[in-house]
Order: C-alpha cells, then structure tokens, then sequence
C-alpha cells in the first residue's frame, strides 16, 4: 500500500538542485516535506492503544456485553481518527495555494491573495506547547491583513532538531510561492 505523505519529499533525494518543484502533477494537494519523527511516534502510539482498546472490544463482546464493547469500539475509532489527522497535519500545496491543514482547522489561502512568504527569526512555541523558544518560522502574509500566518517553525514536531529539513522545507515552499503568485 503506498503511503504518500511518508515519501513526499524523494523527489529532492535524487538531486536537490535540479528543480525547484520536483512534482509532475501540480494541481494536486502535496506535503513538500515529510512528517517528522515526532509526528509520525505520536501516530503510532496513538494506533499502539487503539489496537489495545479494539482487542479490548473483541473480548468484551465475547463475554456478552454489548454496550461496553460499543464503548470500547467508539474510544478505538476515536484513537485511530485522531492518528490520521495528526498525520494530515501540515502544510499543503498545490497549483491553486496554499493550505494549513490543524489538527482542528484547516486554512486554504490562493496563490494570487498572498503577497508574501518569508522566513524570520522569532520567538516560536516548541512542539506546540505553550513554551516559546528562540527560532525560525515561515510566515504567509496575506493580502488586506497585518498579522502574517505562520506556516512551518523549525520547532514543531515535523521539524524538531532537523534544521536541514526546515531549511529544505522553506525554501520549498518560497520556490512554490514565486511559482504561483505570480500566474
């Protein structure tokens, strides 16, 4: 079965300096990058317990009872829904924008309302969490509005203590940027 978000970026394995947008197909929704470790460990244990719960479903319905097995399916379903958004989470791009994919909301931006992707240096919060640290971050700014959306932060849990792959991602999604705000 292939699984396309865990090879989103082979494109740039063969060589990195051929072509800016390695992709033949660009209408399509792509992730520019692949999932970090940290993303990716998440979804995993996520699914580790979900199994456990579903084999907990399994027996339950064996010994007779029907409603705490229902219960024990709905928590499964629910574990394995939440490793799948969070493996969808991320930045996606296409011949028609930009779009930030949350784990609880999704925001697509056209090519022709950005005026700008830049990297900066600011304070960004690590793995999400409140914390801020010291890093980079990618910012789209958007036409008819001052606060810019940030995109990527190179401590994020896709990009966590890789900063080559940050670096790769950015300039990416720049390349994709001048590409298409342009047409």
């Amino acid at each position: 079965m292939p699984l396309p978000f865990l090879t989103a970026d082979r494109a740039f394995d063969a060589n990195p300096d051929d072509v800016a947008l390695p992709f033949d197909d660009h209408d399509e929704w792509r992730r520019p990058y692949r999932p970090g470790p940290w993303r990716v460990g998440a979804a995993a244990v996520s699914l580790l317990l979900a199994s456990f719960v579903l084999l907990a479903a399994m027996i339950i319905v064996f010994a007779g009872t029907l409603s705490g097995a229902a219960v024990c399916l709905a928590i499964g379903l629910g574990l394995i829904a939440a490793a799948l958004r969070l493996l969808r989470s991320g930045v996606w791009v296409s011949r028609h924008g930009l779009r930030r994919v949350g784990y609880f909301t999704t925001t697509t931006v056209a090519w022709h309302k950005a005026s700008e992707v830049r990297t900066v240096q600011q304070p960004v919060r690590w793995l999400g969490l409140p914390r801020t640290v010291q890093g980079q971050a990618l910012l789209l700014v958007r036409e008819g509005t001052r606060d810019p959306l940030p995109l990527l932060t190179d401590h994020n849990a896709d990009f966590l203590s890789r900063v080559d792959a940050f670096d790769r991602a950015a300039d990416t999604l720049e390349a994709w940027a001048s590409e298409y705000r342009t047409v």
